[in-house]
């Protein structure tokens, strides 16, 4: 009788293959035939689109055709050596024709079948059609749900168990615990957490993924409440909670917890250690790190790719570049991963050009870069002010498809801004969508280092305007634009701004409010603000003896340095590059070449080109011109700009005239295409009185097409600034201008 009602049956089947791929639904009267045999299938199965699977395997269809299956063991068997999504489709309608859909294991195993193919829908289907499941086959439904990431549905399947199934065990906890932290759902873990309790007393094993969800989600309170609960803990209740109070910003309590795990007799494991390493990075731990190293070589540890990347970011962290860079040498699987920490770590320690061999090194071609490589490789280049490498990187990220990513947008506005490329940067910056505050800090400093304090200021409007709360790092380039300006009532607002924002704790924060008082010359304030700092970095006291230097307070700045020194804080170049401006500005020549000479034979510090351009300057200005030209000549390196400008400034001062003609002709060879020097050099034979010289010089100008940009000031009106052009006819308070031509005649008579 149900041979003879099938026959209908696989005419139907014929029929619903001539229906178009995509038309998904299943025709009706297939539906009502499937339905007339009593085989209780899903109609929603028969929605299942033949055409996009892959052709069934030959030698597969011979076997089903040999063995012609009837036992629910050779259907079972078939299961398990199904390759493809079709066959199992096949198989599935046999199942359907032999009368087979009611035995429980072949359908867990079908439910298994269809999550290996990730087909859940058909899956949970035939789960729905199993009459009474048991809490097996709602485990391999559960399982393949949290397989294929989807979270949702296992925490929504775990609900329907509850109604179909009375028994849960452990692993149905720990699998639904497990969706929970990928949510990042505290509340739906602990609606399970209470589900746990009522049901009775959870193992250990359940414990600690409970932990685990707490600290994830972030309430370490109801995760350590749980860990002093468990009575026996293993390595893993001890890692759990170490590692949740790392994850949330809490490493000291981490080590705690470490010591009393060892008072415990409990031996860590390679996760405690990767947690432990990371605490070590965000504390600047290196002597914690390097125990921990130590450890690890003690017990056997290797340094593979697991542990390698959070001990080599310490490393990093802590400041011992060499060191990471040994630890990466050691890896000999390295991949993406360590090689991109390594490119990063040089990035951030101000090692761009190691950086960069690294990225290019032909050992690594193999590896792709990702975002974060080419975002860092992006930063050294902006360190070196290499717009040429940059574009190249540029094009780079376009050709790998990362250029789109918001940390290469962001890197890209902040190279082109170091590199001058202001225009560039502002056409990356507004194809950035959305601009975050690491987006808006790059256009910011950008405009701030090319001596655009005016620019950067409007756009921290703009930031403000657009709803984009500053950060610390926002705050150290205004000040610094302001700085530039010399706008000391906006700067003021700023510091602020900091102290209600608490900004004041950032060491970078206080530094940019010493260097911007000192360069609007209130060392009163600059000083409040350095007596006030809880911590102290050699960059912050060379920002204060600079600020005594600029007013020329030799006394104030010499006796920081030796507080300094007393404080166990060894000098760096900085140090001596503010400590020469101090004794250059104050006439103190003996002092400062006692200073340059105790910098090398003392500090082993190689002077720099910044340190002889405060010698010549040191030397020019105390009228010792011949002098100071012969110590350009002994330079073991050829003098910038920057020195032949210090040694021009002195003979201006002391109306050195054919010294000062040196000084200007040895700039205009470094840099021809610069105007300033050829007006430099015009003014210079005017006020000698040689005009014919200084018309000849304006003429080459022309002839180069240099052009100087017109002088601007900047002015601070109403709480306002006001920059003014040379011959600036359009400011809206121009009509002011009357008074101080007024001004001005008075002056005349």
């Amino acid at each position: 009788m149900l041979i003879g009602r099938m026959k209908p049956l696989s005419l139907l089947r014929r029929r619903s293959s001539r229906i178009s791929a995509s038309n998904t639904e299943p025709h009706p009267s297939l539906v009502e035939a499937y339905h007339g045999t009593h085989l209780h299938l899903d109609p929603r199965l028969l929605s299942i689109n033949p055409i996009k699977s892959p052709p069934i395997s030959p030698r597969f269809s011979e076997s089903i055709a040999s063995n012609r299956p009837n036992s629910s063991n050779s259907f079972l068997s078939l299961l398990h050596s199904c390759t493809d999504v079709l066959a199992l489709g096949k198989i599935h309608g046999l199942l359907i024709v032999r009368g087979l859909t009611q035995n429980l294991q072949l359908q867990t195993k079908l439910i298994g079948s269809y999550g290996t193919f990730g087909k859940l829908e058909c899956a949970r289907m035939v789960f729905d059609s199993i009459p009474d499941p048991d809490l097996y086959s709602g485990k391999v439904m559960l399982k393949w749900y949290i397989m294929n990431e989807r979270y949702m549905e296992a925490i929504g399947f775990y609900t329907c168990m509850r109604q179909r199934l009375q028994e849960q065990d452990n692993i149905v906890f720990s699998l639904v615990l497990k969706a929970c932290v990928k949510l990042l759902d505290l509340d739906e873990g602990k609606k399970l957490h209470c589900h746990i309790t009522k049901v009775g007393n959870p193992d250990c094993f359940v414990l600690n993924v409970l932990i685990d969800m707490y600290a994830k989600c972030g309430d370490m309170e109801c995760a350590r409440r749980l860990f002093d609960e468990i009575q026996e803990r293993n390595v893993v209740s001890w890692t759990s909670i170490i590692a949740g109070y790392v994850q949330n910003d809490y490493a000291e309590e981490g080590f705690v917890l470490f010591n009393k795990m060892r008072w415990a007799c409990v031996e860590p494991n390679e996760y405690t250690i990767g947690s432990l390493l990371t605490a070590c990075s965000a504390l600047d731990s290196l002597h914690q790190g390097k125990w921990i190293h130590g450890y690890m070589i003690k017990d056997g540890m290797g340094v593979d790719s697991f542990l390698g990347t959070p001990l080599l970011n310490m490393y990093v962290k802590c400041g011992e570049v060499t060191d990471a860079r040994s630890i990466f040498d050691e890896l000999c699987d390295a991949d993406a991963v360590p090689w991109t920490a390594m490119i990063v770590g040089y990035t951030q320690m101000g090692y761009p050009v190691e950086a960069l061999k690294l990225f290019s090194d032909e050992k690594w071609t193999g590896i792709v870069p990702n975002s974060v490589t080419l975002a860092s490789a992006l930063s050294a280049s902006a360190q070196l002010k290499d717009l040429n490498l940059g574009r190249v990187l540029h094009m780079l990220g376009i050709k790998l498809g990362l250029d789109e990513y918001a940390a290469v947008m962001n890197a890209l506005v902040d190279m082109y801004a170091k590199c001058c490329a202001i225009l560039e940067a502002n056409y990356i910056f507004e194809r950035t969508s959305p601009k975050d505050v690491v987006t808006w800090n790059a256009m910011i400093a950008g405009y701030s280092q090319n001596d655009l304090g005016y620019e950067a200021l409007i756009f921290f409007n703009q930031m403000r305007s657009d709803g984009c709360l500053p950060d610390a790092i926002t705050v150290v380039s205004a000040l610094s634009a302001c700085a530039c300006l010399g706008a000391l009532y906006i700067g003021s607002c700023f510091h602020v701004y900091a102290v209600k924002c608490a900004f004041l704790s950032n060491i970078y924060v206080c530094t940019a409010l010493l260097n911007f008082y000192n360069k609007c010359g209130d060392v009163m304030s600059a000083r409040k603000v350095f007596d006030e700092m809880r911590d102290r970095n050699t960059v912050t006291w060379c920002a204060m003896m600079g600020g005594y230097g600029m007013q020329g307070d030799s006394i104030g700045s010499i006796d920081l340095l030796r507080k300094m020194l007393k404080e166990d804080l060894q000098p760096n170049d900085v140090t001596f590059t503010s400590i020469l401006s101090t004794c250059s500005h104050t006439g103190m020549v003996d002092e400062g070449q006692k200073y340059f000479d105790t910098m090398s034979k003392h500090y082993d510090i190689v002077p720099s080109m910044k340190h002889y351009a405060c010698m010549v300057d040191m030397l020019a200005r105390s009228g010792k011109v011949e002098e100071a030209l012969e110590f350009i000549e002994r330079m073991p390196m050829q003098a910038d700009i920057s020195v032949w400008g210090a040694f021009l400034h002195g003979c201006r001062l002391h109306s050195r005239l054919e010294f000062g003609e040196v000084a200007v002709k040895k700039m205009m060879e470094l840099q021809p295409e610069t105007p300033d020097y050829y007006v430099l050099m015009s003014n210079l034979y005017a006020s000698d009185g040689r005009w014919d010289e200084a018309f000849k010089i304006r003429e080459v100008m022309k002839e180069k097409g240099l052009i100087k940009l017109p002088g601007c000031s900047s002015i601070g009106m109403d709480n306002g600034l006001h920059s003014f052009a040379l011959k600036d006819m359009f400011h809206r308070h121009g009509n002011t201008s009357p008074n101080f031509k007024v001004f001005s005649e008075h002056m005349v008579q």
